[in-house]
């Protein structure tokens, strides 16, 4: 038995923190693209069940095409079990409106207390935490020992310094409590421990990246589930990679040298990805590096990219000793203040290039 362990898909989210509009709308198609194809990975591989554990939508307000498509997929399919546990973003009952009946093969979970099916020879049981449950539920969470158990949660596991808004599960308090698999939802990064002698808990991330913050491959988890014991693989499955890439320089390095690194360091990047350049190192004070010719190497060859300037510029004070012009009295000002060396240089750059009638971003 195959079973598909899925999470944070943020449907419909708005996609324009990076984006420009067409950007923007075109990566909000491809989310719920990527949910559509993955239940074709899931026909395709004979999986009996998909489990998303929490945070299927985005916000309170999801357009109806990308309600009905969602559904579509599951009726569609009744072989396939789909079992869905809301998560912190999940603000909408969205099988209500316009659905005469929930199909047979969509689960749902309750916060009243842990909700359990038998699918084949697993039970599969969930709840959705809040502040008044979270306290709690590894008490009132009784399962068979006997039984292959998969626990399904969403929330802030206690031990990850990750995304705020969801509740903090105790893994701690889930030991001992006969779980094979803990399916767990909200961190969008892909994470894999050992829970207890018995089982593990699992963050599958998210499908796909939607920001800087969530680089790297993207996908769910296949579980496979053969006599009394369950394997688990991650399948990287997004459509678009986001990579953050610090590109390091020296004071001798101009633009031309900055874009041939950059270049060597692009060598597993696709060009339907997004990108973004961190530009770190030295460089000297009357060096202005270039950022917009910088992104305009780029910006044809892949989905999106930007910049940013990390550097770190170099000050010759000993040149500045005996400069009996504004820019020298600004210097050994700023030098004899009691602050960090790198505070210092940069605002002396951004004196110097105020003193020369520079336009200051």
């Amino acid at each position: 038995m195959k079973v598909i362990h899925c999470a944070d898909l943020h449907l419909d989210s708005k996609m324009e923190s990076n984006l420009d509009r067409d950007q923007a709308l075109e990566r909000r198609s491809e989310l719920i693209e990527t949910y559509e194809r993955m239940v074709d990975y899931a026909v395709e591989n004979q999986v009996r069940a998909i489990l998303i554990a929490g945070d299927l939508f985005d916000k309170s307000y999801i357009r109806k095409e990308v309600k009905k498509r969602v559904v579509e997929q599951i009726l569609a399919h009744p072989e396939i079990d789909f079992y869905y546990l809301k998560g912190n973003h999940d603000k909408i009952d969205f099988m209500e409106p316009g659905i005469d009946e929930v199909p047979a093969n969509f689960h749902m979970f309750t916060d009243d207390g842990w909700t359990s099916y038998q699918c084949e020879d697993v039970v599969i049981t969930g709840m959705e935490i809040n502040s008044s449950n979270v306290t709690t539920m590894s008490q009132r969470l009784a399962l068979d020992s006997a039984a292959i158990n998969i626990v399904m949660l969403h929330g802030q596991q206690s031990e990850y310094d990750g995304k705020d808004g969801a509740e903090i599960i105790n893994t701690t308090a889930l030991k001992g409590k006969f779980i094979d698999y803990l399916a767990l939802g909200h961190i969008h990064k892909y994470i894999y421990e050992q829970l207890d002698d018995r089982g593990v808990y699992c963050y599958p991330g998210c499908l796909e990246g939607r920001g800087f913050d969530e680089t790297g491959d993207k996908g769910f988890v296949v579980l496979e589930i053969y006599d009394g014991k369950i394997q688990s693989e991650f399948i990287p499955f997004a459509k678009r990679r986001l990579h953050e890439i610090e590109v390091p320089v020296t004071a001798d390095m101009d633009i031309q040298a900055t874009v041939a690194k950059a270049k060597e360091l692009l060598e597993d990047v696709d060009p339907q990805d997004l990108v973004k350049f961190v530009i770190t190192g030295e460089r000297e004070l009357d060096d202005e590096l270039d950022i917009i010719r910088f992104v305009r190497t780029f910006e044809n060859k892949y989905f999106f990219v930007k910049c940013y300037d990390r550097t770190k510029t170099l000050v010759d004070y000993d040149s500045f000793q005996y400069d009996k012009s504004l820019k020298g009295e600004f210097v050994r000002l700023v030098q004899s203040q009691d602050m960090d060396e790198d505070e210092k240089a940069k605002i002396i750059e951004l004196g110097i290039r105020a003193i020369m009638g520079e336009e200051i971003e």
